[in-house]
């Protein structure tokens, strides 16, 4: 048996092996945020997550941090925290934060080890719905998440994200050495070769060529001057989608890549849809 991310039924076994407050060994974290760390069942690699449970029901927003940032980012990063974690909070949203890798690009191994976490808290603490609510990196995570596994995805908000990571890798390699072309370096290492070397990989782990699976409530937003992430792929994207149910697209008038982070409907679309 294959899953979706490519491993065989015995490698999407993984272990937690400590579940304990995250502040004991990551100061000035609330108290009721929960550290989990385990192994994951790919190649043993040690990985950790952490978990702000909701103040009741079963829903669970899903944040996945940017490049060059790691799990803890929604609870760290000022601005995060201010903006985002503090209305989670206040309509009573737990938080699930995964490390996933670094800057892994939601390559097969990271796909594979957060569907596993996500299964975990289906069993060990009875969540049942999951809100996928990141940027950057962490938007274009939530993409091809919501491609290799769709019904783990309730509903998925994806700001200022990549749409296909073979394009971006072409694009980003252009760049002068900067953090462009350290971007497309990442993805090669995280996918084990460049698209030219792992096309069908590639293909497989891109929203653009796979949109047909993305059928839950999506929302996207991107700024039109967007440095990082250029808005041709976000608008390629919501072409493919254009006239769907339940998919929004905003692209922000001269916005730049921290533009829809902050974008205050990206927010509201979240909070309408999970109260549904």
């Amino acid at each position: 048996m294959m899953a979706a991310t490519g491993f065989s039924a015995d490698a999407l076994i993984f272990a937690v092996t400590n579940e304990n407050p995250a502040a004991a060994t990551m100061p000035g974290l609330p108290p009721e945020v929960m550290r989990v760390d385990y192994t994951s069942g790919v190649d043993g690699l040690s990985d950790w997550a952490l978990l702000s449970p909701p103040e009741k029901g079963d829903t669970r927003v899903v944040f996945l941090h940017g490049h060059g940032s790691k799990g803890d980012q929604i609870f760290t990063k000022a601005d995060l925290r201010e903006k985002w974690l503090k209305q989670f909070r206040a309509a009573g949203l737990g938080i699930v934060s995964a490390n996933l890798r670094g800057n892994a690009w939601m390559s097969p191994a990271a796909a594979n080890d957060l569907h596993n976490l996500l299964n975990w808290l289906r069993k060990k603490h009875k969540a049942k719905r999951f809100l996928f609510f990141s940027g950057s990196m962490g938007g274009t995570a939530n993409l091809i998440y919501a491609t290799l596994y769709p019904d783990d995805c309730t509903v998925v908000a994806a700001l200022g994200a990549a749409t296909d990571l073979g394009a971006y890798y072409g694009w980003g390699m252009k760049h002068e050495p900067g953090i462009q072309r350290q971007i497309a370096e990442a993805i090669a290492k995280s996918y084990g070769g460049t698209p030219e070397q792992k096309a069908d990989l590639y293909r497989k782990h891109s929203p653009l060529f796979n949109a047909d699976r993305l059928t839950m409530p999506l929302y996207l937003a991107h700024g039109e001057k967007d440095a990082l992430m250029p808005v041709e792929q976000m608008r390629a994207l919501a072409a493919k989608l254009s006239g769907r149910s339940g998919v929004a697209f905003a692209e922000i008038k001269g916005g730049n890549h921290d533009s829809p982070c902050f974008y205050g409907p990206a927010i509201e679309w979240l909070l309408q849809n999970a109260l549904k």
